[in-house]
C-alpha cells in the first residue's frame, strides 16, 4: 500500500515502515560516529519503542556493544493497516542490531502487568543472568495497578487555579489563548499513580528479589522541569506532582540498591517533539520557539543526540556522575542556559499567527513530529508501494 500521514488531532493513525527504518539507521550512525561508551553491557529499557526509550536501546547497542532487551506496548501491523510507529521502530532496532551481532529481543505487552514483568524476568534469566543498566522510559496515559485492579488516568491540568496563556495549533500554525481548569485532588493522585515512580520501583523489586541485578548496576528514568513560561501547566501542574514522585522515588531505589552498590539516577532531559509533549497546551509554542533559539545557538539536539550525551558526559564519564542539589542528572542544561531562555521569553511576547513564521521554527516542529511516524526522511520513496506488514524477529 502507500502510506501517507493521516491526522487526527495531535495523533497521526499512521505509521511508515520504510520511514521508521530510517530514522533507526539515522540514529544508529549517530552513535557510531560520536565513539565507543565505556557503558553498560546488558540493559533493559522499559519502554523501548520510541523517543528516549528508543535512543537508550540505541546507544546502549551501538555505543556500548550492550545486548538489549527491550519492553514496549505497540499496535502490530495488519494487512491493509499499520502498525503503531514504535512497533516499526523496534523491527527495524532488532534488524540493525542482528545485523551487527548483538542480542537483541523484544517483548510486546503492558510494562504495567505483572505478566509482563514475569515473562521479562524469565527471558533476563535465560539469556543474561543479569541486568547493569535499567532504563525506565514509559510514557502512558493510563495505567492499572496490578495489585488493585485500579485503572488510573493521567490528565494534564494546572493545579490551583485556572491557568491562561498562548498555544499553537502546530498543523495550521494558529497562535490562540487557551485556559485549562484545575485539577482535583483525584485528577492529582490518578496523575502520580500513573506516571509517577510506583511502576518503576516495582520493577526494580521484582528484578532485585530474583538476583537479576548486577553488582553495581544502574536505573535511570527521565523527567522534565522546563521553564517558568510552561511551569504552571507542566511542573506546578499534575504531570509535575507525578514527576516529583518520580524524583523522590530515585532515592527510594538507591536506598534498596545500596548492597548491591547500585543506583538510581532521574535524568532531567530537554523539551523535545513527542506525542505526549504534542499534546499539551502552551508546550508546542514553546517549543517552536526554543527550538529557533536553540538552532541559531548550535545547540539544538534531539532524542539521539541527547541520549547519546548523556551516556557519554554523565553516566559512563568514567569518573563520578555529576548531579544537582536534588541529585538529578542534567542534560537539559543547554536549554535551561540563562541566555537561551531569555530570548525565548522575549520572543514569547511577540508571537502571534502572524510573527510565528518568522520567530519561531514551526516548520521544525512540524518535521520532528511527521519523524516520530516515519514521514519526512531523506532517501525514502513516500510514493513507492510499501509492505505495511512487518515482524519484529523476537516476537512470533
Amino acid at each position: 500500500m502507500i502510506i501517507e500521514p493521516r491526522m487526527r488531532g495531535f495523533i497521526c493513525l499512521t505509521a511508515h515502515p520504510e520511514g521508521a527504518e530510517q530514522n533507526v539507521k539515522n540514529q544508529i550512525e549517530y552513535v557510531k560516529s560520536k565513539g565507543e561508551i565505556a557503558g553498560a553491557k546488558k540493559v533493559l529499557v522499559i519502554g523501548a519503542s520510541t523517543g528516549f526509550g528508543l535512543a537508550s536501546r540505541i546507544t546502549s547497542a551501538f555505543g556500548s556493544g550492550a545486548s538489549t532487551i527491550g519492553v514496549f506496548f505497540e499496535k502490530p501491523p495488519v494487512e491493509g493497516k499499520t502498525a503503531s510507529p514504535g512497533w516499526y521502530n523496534s523491527a527495524a532496532f532488532e534488524k540493525e542490531a542482528h545485523k551487527a551481532g548483538l542480542y537483541a529481543k523484544s517483548i510486546n505487552g503492558d510494562a504495567f502487568s505483572n505478566e509482563i514483568k514475569r515473562e521479562t524476568l524469565d527471558l533476563i534469566k535465560a539469556d543474561l543472568g543479569q541486568v547493569d543498566l535499567i532504563i525506565y522510559s514509559l510514557a502512558s496515559p493510563v495505567r492499572t495497578n496490578p495489585n488493585t485492579g485500579v485503572t488510573h488516568r493521567s490528565v494534564l491540568k494546572p493545579i490551583g487555579q485556572t491557568f491562561t496563556n498562548k498555544t499553537v495549533d502546530f498543523h495550521t500554525g494558529k497562535v490562540s489563548e487557551v485556559s485549562i481548569t484545575p485539577a482535583n485532588e483525584e485528577d492529582i493522585e490518578n496523575t502520580v499513580a500513573v506516571m509517577g515512580g510506583e511502576d518503576w520501583a516495582m520493577w526494580i523489586d521484582a528484578l532485585k528479589n530474583e538476583n537479576l541485578l548486577a553488582e553495581g548496576a544502574v536505573t535511570v528514568a527521565y523527567s522534565y522541569i522546563g521553564p517558568s513560561l510552561t511551569e504552571a501547566v507542566y511542573r506546578k501542574g499534575t504531570i509535575g506532582r507525578a514527576k516529583d514522585h518520580l524524583e523522590a522515588t530515585a532515592f527510594t531505589i538507591s536506598d534498596s540498591l545500596e548492597s548491591l552498590g547500585g543506583k538510581a539516577y532521574v535524568s532531567v532531559n530537554k523539551a523535545l517533539v513527542t506525542q505526549a509533549s504534542s499534546a499539551i497546551p502552551v508546550i508546542p509554542l514553546y517549543i517552536s520557539l526554543l527550538y529557533k533559539t536553540m538552532k541559531e545557538e548550535g545547540i539544538h539536539e534531539g532524542c539521539i543526540e541527547q541520549i547519546q550525551r548523556l551516556f557519554q558526559d554523565r553516566l559512563y564519564n568514567g569518573s563520578e556522575v555529576p548531579v544537582d542539589e536534588k541529585g538529578r542528572i542534567r542534560i537539559d542544561d543547554w536549554e535551561m542556559r540563562e541566555d537561551v531562555q531569555a530570548k525565548v521569553a522575549k520572543l514569547w511576547l511577540d508571537a502571534t499567527t502572524e510573527t510565528l513564521p518568522e520567530i519561531g521554527d514551526l516548520a521544525g516542529y512540524r518535521s520532528d513530529f511527521l519523524n516520530l511516524f516515519g514521514f519526512e526522511f531523506e532517501g525514502v520513496d513516500y510514493n513507492a508501494d510499501t509492505n505495511e506488514v512487518v515482524e519484529i524477529e523476537s516476537i512470533k
